[in-house]
């Protein structure tokens, strides 16, 4: 018993030494639930935000209206014609759109059947579930109250894209996205290890030109960030039938200038790290919340101020224009938005990383 607890207290004084074992025993979990339970603890106080149609105009549809703006509905209303909601929806300004039908009033009146449209849009599921689940709801109480319980009102939903695209289609530029953020971020490991070691100290020394060794490592990750994005189109074209409607040049272009920056970020990151151990840590806690706040997770369940950082990240704006051209999603912001956010990101990360980058 005695060497029980000998070798059982030297396993945890070696524990407590390794730094990287701490982070991936304690502090990676802690922080998981910390960022999990912000994100999800605003949920019953944020809003989706969905375009109310009235083509009826009676105290019938004005009722519905009213229903849906309690307090305790999690839904914010803007009224509108349909052409301008369907438009406010293709900004991403609204979730859904709800359209009460012109003959509402008399078709209650006559009892009967009649729907209600609801339009929701492929990307974002998870919003629009709970607008038809709202919707559901109160279609279900109006016809107890009307019918007792028979189907009178119903729902007619409708998807504003005009292509047949499935969730897969929307989901590989995301996915894209995240393999380029993490190719690009994990760049500081191998930087920061080979300092660690004395071997760019070495190569430094030697009549080899520093741009160089710095452009073959930027030159092999933009290859493998081509080799990456042929995969994942490949494996999704071949196995799920993703249908890419967009522009395949414009696609290319983000691509590379994705890569690029989120390098850029790698090579700026790995100028402040002094140790392997260290770069491992700071490199996952940087791409957590780029995982998680650029667009996994809808912005409606997120609190204020985590829509406000997931605005400032360039994760958010690579997925945005990826979608955008790739299957001509509903944008976050407009493309040119996202080009100059991803070359701002690109050009501030390769300056600190060029005045703060140490070889030694």
């Amino acid at each position: 018993m005695n060497t029980l607890l000998t070798l059982t207290v030297a396993n945890l004084k070696g524990l407590t030494r390794d730094r990287a074992a701490l982070f991936w025993t304690f502090f990676f979990p802690v922080m998981f639930v910390l960022l999990f339970g912000v994100i999800f603890s605003g949920s019953s106080n944020s809003k989706v935000a969905v375009g109310f149609v009235d083509l009826n105009g009676s105290v019938a549809s004005r009722g519905v209206q009213t229903a849906l703006s309690g307090d305790k509905v999690p839904l914010t209303l803007q009224v509108g014609t349909l052409d301008a909601e369907k438009a406010a929806m293709q900004r991403g300004d609204v979730s859904a759109i709800i359209v009460i039908p012109s003959g509402f009033q008399d078709s209650l009146s006559a009892k009967n059947p009649v729907a209600l449209q609801l339009y929701t849009d492929p990307t974002k599921s998870t919003t629009s579930q709970v607008v038809q689940s709202v919707l559901g709801e109160l279609v279900n109480n109006m016809n107890l109250g009307l019918a007792g319980g028979t189907a009178l009102v119903s729902l007619k939903p409708e998807s504003l894209s005009s292509t047949t695209l499935s969730n897969i289609d929307y989901l590989v530029p995301s996915i894209l996205a995240m393999a380029l953020m993490q190719l690009g971020v994990f760049a500081a490991i191998p930087l920061v290890e080979q300092r660690e070691k004395g071997i760019l100290k070495r190569i430094g020394a030697t009549p080899l030109a520093r741009w160089k060794l710095v452009g073959s490592n930027i030159l092999l990750r933009l290859i493998v960030a081509a080799v990456d994005t042929v995969l994942i189109l490949g494996v999704g074209m071949v196995v799920f039938n993703v249908q890419i409607t967009g522009n395949l040049l414009a696609m290319a272009g983000f691509v590379f200038l994705g890569a690029g920056a989120f390098l850029a970020l790698g090579f700026a990151l790995a100028a402040f790290l002094k140790t392997e151990e260290q770069a491992n840590g700071v490199v996952q806690v940087v791409q957590m919340p780029l995982m998680f706040l650029s667009g996994i997770f809808p912005f409606d369940f997120m609190p204020e101020f985590l829509r406000n950082i997931a605005r400032l990240l360039p994760l958010t704006y690579l997925g945005d224009a990826l979608r955008q051209v790739m299957v001509n999603g509903t944008q976050v912001a407009p493309i040119g938005v996202d080009l100059a956010i991803l070359v701002g990101w690109l050009v501030v990360c390769l300056g600190i990383a060029a005045r703060s980058f140490r070889w030694d």
